[in-house]
């Protein structure tokens, strides 16, 4: 009942008040991402949605518009060197995803689910195919980014099994245990990657092969 009615309700009422209360806040980033570089304030990019239909993804603008379009973050060789300054605030506080609201609100992503990926992301789509993943819609933030976030980037298995054990029991408590461990790595700072260097989590730095097993569990 909760997955296929008041899911979508929640969905839809804390994103309309959302846009409400962000309005303003909205108004000056976009401000500040058009001073700070050439370029509009907003970003869209062709995203895969719930049963693999495409949709067209809101985020501010944190790169150069001489940037990689359609490339995933952690493929780029020189990721630093295409974001602009302001940019760099927005994706460490995740500030840069605030758009995506109205992608909720249109019923195009969920407040909670898997992330959504782009249309040439064609391994991680078959991953997520074969767990049921594609069936449901994409998130702001889901099971997988509070399992690992940017340190799972390049591991399509793992994110579409967790994206997999999402889908198949999709429940108010455990939306509510993601929604809040969403909000603390982002005040830690956890977990973020940017280019296919290092991988950083709570200070340290670890090349991605070397990545320890308990590195992608979250303390609870």
């Amino acid at each position: 009942m909760y997955s296929h009615f008041f899911k979508r309700i929640f969905d839809v009422v804390l994103s309309f008040f959302a846009i409400i209360v962000f309005a303003l806040p909205m108004g000056v980033i976009a401000l500040a991402v058009r001073c700070d570089s050439k370029g509009p304030a907003l970003f869209r990019q062709k995203r895969v949605g719930r049963k693999k239909k495409p949709f067209t993804l809101l985020k501010f603008r944190t790169m150069r518009t001489d940037a990689p379009h359609d490339a995933p973050t952690h493929e780029l060789k020189d990721a630093e060197h295409c974001i602009t300054k302001v940019g760099r605030f927005l994706r460490k506080t995740s500030l840069d995803e605030i758009p995506q609201i109205f992608n909720i609100f249109a019923g195009q992503m969920s407040i909670i689910g898997p992330r959504p990926v782009l249309l040439n992301q064609t391994e991680l789509i078959d991953e997520r195919e074969k767990c049921g993943a594609n069936d449901i819609r994409p998130g702001l933030t889901g099971w997988a980014q509070v399992n690992g976030r940017d340190i799972l980037a390049s591991n399509d298995m793992d994110k579409a099994r967790y994206d997999g054990e999402y889908a198949r029991k999709i429940t108010f408590a455990k939306d509510f245990k993601i929604f809040f461990k969403t909000v603390g790595q982002v005040f830690r700072g956890a977990d973020i990657v940017e280019g296919d260097s290092v991988t950083k989590r709570g200070g340290r730095i670890l090349l991605p092969s070397k990545i320890p097993i308990y590195a992608l569990l979250i303390s609870p």
